[in-house]
């Protein structure tokens, strides 16, 4: 990185190496020495992560098909981490020229007057990443150049002169990893313009018969609903990809977890302590798994773990906001500011008719309540809907607490003691908690005691309502007598 010089840089015995080369050697030194490869890419390392080494280890261009949400750009992204830390390139070319294999007309002619005396400039990995959202208003000149009048007049050169070419995107990416997103949002006629680059790196420009051997990883998105939606990839370009690799969402809550563990901003990083049930994060995580399939959404569009991201945020944000009013230093995470998170989770689905005719602030709560229903029975016994009249049931204790109590509301914005001490009154619930969850911590009870009432409600032992302060929970009979 110290030489200045072309000069200098033959003294230094440096090999210059094809970008696919590059990426092939250094993946394969990190295989050697068993170091990740895809750092930070949970869930793949079975599935995804294998398919990609192999496409490297074969110089493939890349299309990633997958679902929204699924890391496809974070993918892409990802692969600077597999270039050198710095390649020498001609100073001052705009398509970072090899010093030592010219395609510019600027770098040949710049070489061929000043010869070993010709000035190199070091690029950073980081510099190499160029992307691009396909969308259908792009064209070729935006990707592959067009004629600058402007250029020709100022340089009093024709339009025949090869010097008049403004180059587009990437030709100006040669040597760097270029990303196309969303694909078949592409108009055909300009993805039949791409079939030259992969195979030969030929360009050709109003007529030009211009030759670029470009060196280029290119890696494709695309969402497979796409093909139906808007576009499609056209065959031969899709031939001339080397590796079609499909993604897929987290398969388990654990893996789910730590995807939105590292991507949302830690609560210990704001000013108020907050503290985090491992069942609260687990509860998120299942509110995705419930929309992937639930008959509200549709399924085809997927939902994204961004939803989780997103709605983590929030839930932290709910409690956060709470202990700013209350003065508070610290508070826990409560169940009722789940609702927080409905404004995150209706901005990722998209709704099929009954979803639409229902509303997305119902779709999301009947996701939480289903995902409630879903962990309840991890850690309390099955509530039976329909049983014998002599028949005892586990809760029968607690659902009379709630019919001798006429109605028990929590306020969204209490005081976290007081919310505490509200709770703490069911001694009903309780009994039960230290009978089926034993070994609970300390600081998770509250929350627990939360999670139980509202599994009671899912599986409609008791009734939720929304009062002008928070919730109001009663006994189902109750509720239907006061209606007669």
């Amino acid at each position: 990185m110290n030489h200045t010089t072309l000069g200098k840089l033959k003294a230094s015995g440096y090999a210059p190496k094809n970008i696919k080369t590059e990426l092939r050697d250094n993946l394969t030194t990190k295989l050697r020495n068993g170091e990740p490869t895809f750092p930070g890419m949970h869930g793949y390392e079975h599935t995804v992560i294998p398919q990609l080494e192999r496409a490297i280890l074969s110089q493939h261009n890349i299309n990633l098909l997958g679902l929204r949400g699924q890391g496809k750009t974070r993918i892409a992204r990802s692969l600077i981490q597999l270039l050198d830390e710095y390649i020498p390139v001609v100073q001052g070319s705009e398509m970072n020229d090899d010093p030592f294999h010219p395609i510019s007309r600027y770098a040949k002619d710049l070489i061929a007057e000043m010869g070993d005396d010709t000035p190199i400039a070091w690029m950073h990995r980081t510099e190499r990443f160029f992307e691009k959202l396909a969308t259908p208003d792009v064209t070729i000149a935006d990707l592959i150049g067009d004629i600058d009048p402007i250029k020709a007049a100022n340089l009093k050169l024709s339009y025949a002169d090869e010097r008049v070419i403004h180059f587009g995107m990437i030709p100006r990416a040669h040597r760097c990893i270029f990303v196309i997103n969303e694909l078949p949002d592409l108009q055909a006629r300009i993805q039949v313009a791409l079939f030259n680059l992969l195979e030969e790196g030929d360009v050709q420009i109003r007529g030009f018969k211009v030759r670029l051997p470009l060196e280029l990883q290119f890696i494709f998105t695309a969402n497979p609903e796409d093909y139906t939606n808007r576009g499609s990839i056209v065959t031969p370009l899709k031939d001339r990809i080397g590796s079609q690799i499909l993604t897929h969402y987290a398969n388990e809550i654990a893996i789910a977890k730590k995807i939105t563990e590292q991507e949302t901003v830690k609560s210990s990083e704001r000013g108020i302590k907050i503290h985090v049930p491992e069942l609260a994060k687990d509860l998120i995580e299942q509110i995705a798994f419930e929309a992937r399939k639930s008959e509200y959404i549709d399924q085809k569009s997927g939902v994204s773990a961004r939803m989780s991201i997103t709605a983590y945020d929030n839930l932290i944000s709910t409690a956060e906001r709470r202990a700013l009013l209350n003065q508070e230093s610290s508070t826990c995470i409560r169940y009722s500011d789940l609702m927080g998170m409905i404004p995150s989770i209706i901005g990722k689905m998209e709704l099929v008719y009954e979803g639409e005719q229902e509303g997305a602030a119902y779709v999301a709560e009947h996701l939480i309540l289903e995902a409630t229903k879903t962990l309840f029975l991890q850690y309390f016994p099955k509530i039976e809907k329909l049983k014998k009249q002599d028949q005892e049931s586990p809760y029968d204790d607690v659902i009379d607490w709630f019919s001798e109590a006429s109605s028990f509301e929590l306020a969204n914005e209490t005081k976290e003691k007081t919310h505490v001490k509200s709770l703490l009154s069911i001694e009903p619930l309780i009994l039960l908690l230290q009978k089926y969850q034993p070994k609970v911590a300390t600081n998770d009870v509250p929350f627990l005691l939360e999670f139980m009432i509202w599994g009671l409600v899912g599986f409609e032992q008791l009734t939720k309502k929304h009062t002008t302060t928070g919730l109001a929970f009663n006994d189902p009979y109750d509720e239907l007598l006061r209606g007669i």
